[in-house]
């Protein structure tokens, strides 16, 4: 049976990324004890920006084990590395510009190839030759961080779209017509099976998003980010307390 998520409410913002990066220390530090190295996705949009100024401060620059990470992202627009809507720029200038994380080691969803569907199939090349794998051939993520989109999408799964039922792909490019562009995605079958999944999500208007996902039953054409259960680890949330506002079991969960 799925464990149910964690919740946790923070007051704003600022508290929840802290607490983001409390945990992304500490399930780095446990994977790279286990195994010797760490892989993690990387979400994009602006709420973890303040999740990454956290973790290039003084405290987390010396808890977080950089030089054994493997970087990967959740989804990216199809657009230039350096274009200003890329998810890789902004972990690139916020993050990765300022921590040690060896070049190699960090791969980027090469958004701006011509031919996405090619794009798509190589990055899953990448991912199957750089992490384990669980017992059902799937790559498996130590860490997996995730936003929410007020329309309930996650990663580049939008309502409506055939990737929700992308069971054989690691990875999948498709047009998205509510964002009207290309956009790339780890699929259903991949976020399900990281160890961990954390999401951060902050502000009023993610507070419908949150209680249909958290307390549906949500449809998961309507809803996607339900489809996020773990089939074998743990989803935690973190969330400020105008994004929790319209729950009702999970209000007393955390520190707001």
């Amino acid at each position: 049976m799925t464990a149910a998520p964690e919740v946790l409410v923070f007051p704003d913002l600022a508290a929840a990324a802290a607490e983001g990066a409390e945990r992304v220390a500490t399930i780095c530090a446990r994977a790279v004890a286990s195994r010797g190295a760490c892989a993690v996705a990387l979400s994009g949009g602006e709420t973890p920006k303040p999740l990454y100024a956290a973790l290039v401060s003084d405290a987390y620059r010396r808890r977080v084990p950089w030089e054994r990470l493997e970087v990967f992202w959740g989804d990216e627009r199809c657009v230039p590395a350096d274009d200003p809507r890329s998810n890789y720029r902004a972990a690139r200038d916020l993050l990765l510009s300022k921590v040690p994380v060896p070049a190699e080691q960090i791969h980027r969803m090469p958004g701006d190839t011509a031919d996405h569907q090619a794009a798509a199939a190589a990055y899953e090349e990448t991912l199957r030759a750089r992490l384990p794998a669980t017992a059902d051939g799937w790559p498996r993520f130590d860490l997996v961080l995730l936003g929410l989109g007020d329309n309930a999408h996650t990663a580049s799964l939008f309502p409506h779209t055939a990737v929700l039922r992308e069971r054989e792909r690691a990875v999948a490019a498709e047009f998205v017509e509510d964002a009207g562009m290309w956009r790339m995605t780890l699929t259903v079958p991949v976020l399900t099976r990281a160890a961990e999944t954390v999401f951060l999500a902050a502000g009023a208007a993610k507070a419908a998003a949150v209680h249909a996902v958290l307390e549906g039953p949500a449809d998961p054409d309507e809803v996607p980010a339900a489809l996020i259960r773990p089939v074998d680890g743990r989803v935690t949330w973190l969330l400020d307390a105008p994004a929790a506002s319209r729950l009702t079991r999970f209000r007393r969960a955390g520190g707001a």
